[in-house]
């Protein structure tokens, strides 16, 4: 404990130091848990920025539908995460400095009766401080972070003997929490929080009188360097298939101008949604809008998942999943790893390495009966252990257990 509150102290000095200069003295506040409180008891909720913090969606709604008694405080490590958290109505804050003093001071003045944190975010003297049960949702455990962890002497089997329930996000992960001396009664199902995401449908009758589901794929949440691919596979699926239609989804609609030039320069023509105009007629709707992917879902049978051809690790398979879409992905999905070993090991999804490959495999699900039947083996594969009522249940048994 000794080396990690040293470690622990030179980093907060660092982030102080940036803090002071930078004259962010509501940051400075924050950090040090300075800033003001709200009154009564509260559950604290930490993740690392909004991605997390978006993941975990369901399982919020559910506790604040099941305690609202037990209102939450949110912290994050970014600023867009706490900007999150404030837009859904939460309490949110940067998350504190994990100096004892600060963690205690946090604990005392929020009234925390419980803290949930989530993936590898366990920090020890939140841990420890906190006068109630900890929680870990979507748990992340590397064989290289547990490693680190040892080098600390026995702080880390100190600290999972604190803890109260652990839904890991992968099997590796579990396993090493156990390993690492987690006990058996906190070890929950095996949960990669992403897969809680539902289906949001979404009707525009226009749109859905122009594209037939059947004969329409997504080209979702492209990058630079795979729409000239996308393209180019489209050209020459649409020899096997010509009724073929494509949207292309880039992940950044400000690449819009961008991304409609490439389509032009390969020799097709495009409307483009930011614009409002008609789809009829074009070779590619061209989707450069925020928040409407699942509109966009619900229209494709197929979807090719952007960010796999490139280095970039890939997207979540868990949206265009909830859809029953057929889905294609390339080589590269290291940021979802789990989710895509899943679909691998069901056969429920296509893996193509370039243009050519994209276009066969478009080709190979033209038939509609298929587009269903991997739809619906991808969403099987990808089926959680527990839904999130579920995971709010073993909170609140623990939570009343606790009081």
């Amino acid at each position: 404990m000794l080396l990690y509150r040293l470690l622990v102290t030179i980093f907060a000095l660092g982030v102080l130091a940036r803090l002071v200069l930078k004259r962010d003295w509501q940051a400075l506040q924050q950090r040090l848990a300075r800033s003001p409180a709200e009154p009564g008891p509260h559950l604290w909720l930490h993740a690392a920025s909004n991605g997390e913090l978006a993941s975990i969606r369901p399982v919020i709604d559910a506790l604040r539908a099941d305690r609202p008694d037990l209102p939450l405080l949110v912290t994050c490590n970014s600023t867009t995460g706490v900007a999150l958290a404030e837009r859904w109505g939460l309490p949110a804050r940067l998350a504190p400095l994990d100096l004892w003093w600060v963690a205690r001071r946090m604990h005392r003045d929020w009234d925390v009766r419980a803290h949930l944190t989530m993936e590898s975010e366990l920090w020890p003297h939140r841990t420890l401080a906190c006068p109630g049960p900890v929680f870990i949702m979507g748990g992340r455990l590397s064989e290289a972070t547990a490693r680190g962890w040892r080098m600390l002497g026995g702080l880390h089997r100190r600290l999972l003997q604190r803890i109260a329930f652990v839904s890991a996000q992968e099997t590796g992960s579990a396993t090493r929490y156990r390993e690492a001396g987690l006990p058996e009664a906190a070890a929950g199902p095996v949960v990669d929080l992403k897969a809680l995401y539902a289906a949001d449908p979404r009707h525009d009758v226009a749109l859905e009188a122009v594209f037939d589901r059947a004969r329409t794929w997504l080209a979702a949440s492209t990058h630079k360097g795979e729409e000239e691919q996308v393209l180019a596979a489209h050209k020459l699926a649409r020899e096997a298939e010509p009724g073929l239609r494509l949207i292309l989804a880039p992940r950044h609609p400000r690449r819009g101008d961008e991304v409609e030039a490439l389509i032009r320069d390969s020799g097709l023509d495009c409307a483009r949604r930011s614009r409002d105009e008609p789809p009829a007629g074009a070779d590619i709707y061209l989707a450069d809008t925020m928040g409407e992917m699942p509109l966009f879902y619900g229209l494709a049978g197929r979807v090719f998942i952007g960010g796999t051809l490139t280095d970039r690790g890939g997207h979540t398979p868990y949206e265009p999943a909830a859809y029953g879409a057929a889905l294609l992905r390339g080589p590269d999905v290291a940021k979802h790893r789990p989710g895509f070993d899943r679909l691998e090991a069901a056969n429920a999804a296509l893996t193509v390495a370039d243009a050519e490959a994209l276009a066969a495999g478009l080709n190979a699900l033209s038939d509609p009966e298929k587009q269903s039947a991997m739809g619906a083996a991808a969403q099987a594969a990808l089926r959680p252990q527990a839904d999130a009522r579920e995971l709010v249940g073993a909170i609140t048994q623990r939570l009343d257990a606790a009081s």
